[in-house]
């Protein structure tokens, strides 16, 4: 070993055989037996095996090593070509093409741009499932800070194609989401806005990122939040429709009211707010405040106070209203007793057995009937005007035709003699009047199970008394033209004896009969006889229903002595008995 050491600076120029041969020299020179050079040979000769065995294994190991690794690297290829779901990469090489180190020196730069694809493709896949997460958090309702974990064994295209457009889904998602939550919103805004209710702390009781200041893109789209904002949307809708329809009831109330007792206008127009909506629907009613709980309590307060003041001015309101009910029956010629009705009101208000408003109520539905029954009444009304007025007509003809200076050239002879001409056509129709007004009449009584009555008598009994006492006065005229036939026949003979011929005189019988045309009644009298003697005993009548009747009454349409005859036939005429006869008022 000395030697060795002394002479290893020169072992990099020394071969096996120099030291072999400097071994020897060294065993000579000591006396070294063959057999112990032998063994010695033997054992540097072990130690060589020793040592090219040594190296054959590591070389052997490195070699299997270097295959694991290429093994490894062609299988980490393979991982990454189909976790990336490329098989048709660019740069990878052929596996069974040169040394194994060449292989491995190949394969490398393919191994690194795959594993750089694959962190880019896991960064895609990491951020597109973040988001998806996110925006599945804000529909769930709760955020969660946990980063997504990645599916390494697939990161194909097509799966990043699929979570693409599954975000896309849910982007939309929550774009609808948040366009309606911005529609509730705003319609909570609007309904807060008519009921007079705070908007910010009706909208942020649902969520506090409802909130005006927050970003559009942070507010709640969560199922609970759109649930919520419905379910507050329904409850504001209905509050408006009920406070729509008690605004409108009192609405309604106020304008009865103001209608009840004559309010004037100004202070009307206090509560124009109150009455613009009375006909309105829920969805016209959009003015901020018009539904606010204040208004609802003023209009309140304002109908108390109105009913105090109707309570307190009942008898006037009730007796207004019987006013217009006697006035309708006026018109209508409908014989009713005004006294009994305004004694009943009197005692019903003052005993306080009845509420004011079912009292008013009651007299509304009276008059509505009478309204009804007056309707039903006015076709025959106007032809019983008409044939009234007819009847006019033809008592003031009979006065004319017995005016001995009615062709002269006095003063407005001309429009008497168009006026004559006239009353002629109107008095032939009475006959064709009288047949159509006695079969309307008739008809309306077989409707209505009753008979028609006229200021309390059956219309249909005037008519035929007047029937009667037309062809009374046919004959009459008749029996007139002949006596006067008679009395002129003496004057005929003494004008043809002395030459002369005067005047014949004026029948007695041919006198205006008494009540006929003082008040210028009718030629046949009959319908203005009844309605004097049932306006006589009638003369409690009140001074509203007298107004409203003054100008029929005082149109004499048929008295009953329409006939001009003497004293001593009326006594014996049937047809006084039948004028003095009181017929009973209709019910």
């Amino acid at each position: 070993m000395a030697i060795t050491d002394t002479e290893s600076p020169l072992l990099g120029e020394i071969s096996c055989g120099t030291l072999l041969q400097k071994l020897q020299e060294i065993w000579d020179e000591v006396g070294e037996s063959d057999e112990e050079r032998d063994k010695l040979l033997l054992q540097i000769e072990q130690e060589c095996l020793d040592v090219y065995k040594r190296k054959v294994e590591q070389a052997a190991k490195s070699r299997a090593e270097l295959l694991q690794t290429l093994s490894d690297a062609n299988a980490e290829l393979s991982s990454l070509t189909a976790s990336l779901g490329d098989k048709n990469l660019v740069g990878i090489p052929d596996k069974s093409s040169g040394t194994i180190k060449e292989q491995l020196a190949a394969i490398a730069p393919a191994l690194e741009q795959l594993w750089q694809q694959k962190e880019e493709r896991v960064r895609e896949f990491s951020d597109v499932q973040s988001q998806i997460q996110k925006i599945c958090g804000e529909i769930a309702g709760g955020l969660s800070n946990e980063v997504p974990i990645v599916d390494e064994s697939d990161l194909s295209l097509k799966k990043l194609d699929d979570f693409q457009s599954q975000l896309q889904e849910l982007q939309k998602e929550k774009s609808d989401r948040l366009q309606k939550v911005l529609e509730f919103v705003s319609t909570v805004h609007d309904l807060c806005a008519v009921l007079g209710l705070d908007f910010l702390s009706t909208v942020t009781e649902v969520h506090p990122s409802l909130d005006e200041e927050t970003g559009v893109q942070s507010k709640s789209i969560s199922n609970d939040t759109l649930s919520r904002l419905a379910k507050t949307v329904l409850t504001l809708k209905d509050d408006k429709k009920q406070r729509l329809q008690k605004l409108q009831e009192l609405a309604t109330q106020l304008i009865d009211l103001w209608n009840l007792m004559d309010t004037p206008d100004e202070e009307r127009e206090l509560f124009d707010h109150v009455t613009c909506n009375i006909s309105a629907s829920v969805d016209e009613v959009t003015l901020p405040g018009a539904l606010a709980r204040d208004l609802i309590e003023q209009a309140v307060v304002e109908v108390d106070r109105l009913d105090q003041l109707k309570a307190s001015r009942m008898k006037e309101i009730a007796f207004k209203k019987q006013s217009e009910l006697e006035e309708i029956y006026a018109r209508a010629h409908v014989e009713i007793n005004p006294e009994s009705a305004r004694e009943r009101i009197m005692s019903l208000i003052d005993s306080g057995n009845v509420e004011p408003t079912e009292l008013l109520a009651d007299m509304d539905s009276q008059i509505a009937k009478a309204k009804e029954e007056a309707f039903s009444r006015k076709d025959i009304l106007d032809r019983v005007e008409k044939w009234m007025s007819a009847c006019e007509e033809e008592s003031w003809l009979e006065d004319y035709n017995r005016d001995q200076n009615r062709y002269s050239a006095s003063r407005g002879a001309h429009l008497n003699l168009k006026r004559a001409e006239k009353a002629r056509i109107l008095v032939s129709k009475i006959p064709a009047m009288v047949d159509t007004l006695v079969a309307k009449t008739r008809a309306w009584e077989e409707e209505h199970s009753m008979s028609f009555a006229y200021d309390g008598v059956p219309l249909l009994a005037m008519l035929d008394e007047y029937g009667m006492l037309r062809q009374e006065r046919e004959e009459e005229k008749r029996r007139l033209r002949e006596q006067k036939k008679v009395q002129e026949q003496p004057h005929l003979e003494q004008d043809s004896a002395f030459s002369t011929r005067p005047s014949p005189a004026r029948p007695v019988s041919a006198k205006k009969p008494v009540g006929l045309r003082a008040n210028n009644g009718g030629a046949n009298g009959a319908p203005n006889r009844r309605l004097s003697l049932n306006a006589n005993q009638n003369g409690s009548r009140s001074t509203a229903k007298e107004g409203g009747r003054r100008e029929s009454l005082n149109r004499p349409a048929a008295p009953t002595n329409y006939v001009a005859i003497s004293k001593e036939e009326a006594a014996s005429s049937p047809v006084s008995g039948a004028a003095d006869h009181q017929v009973p008022a209709s019910p």
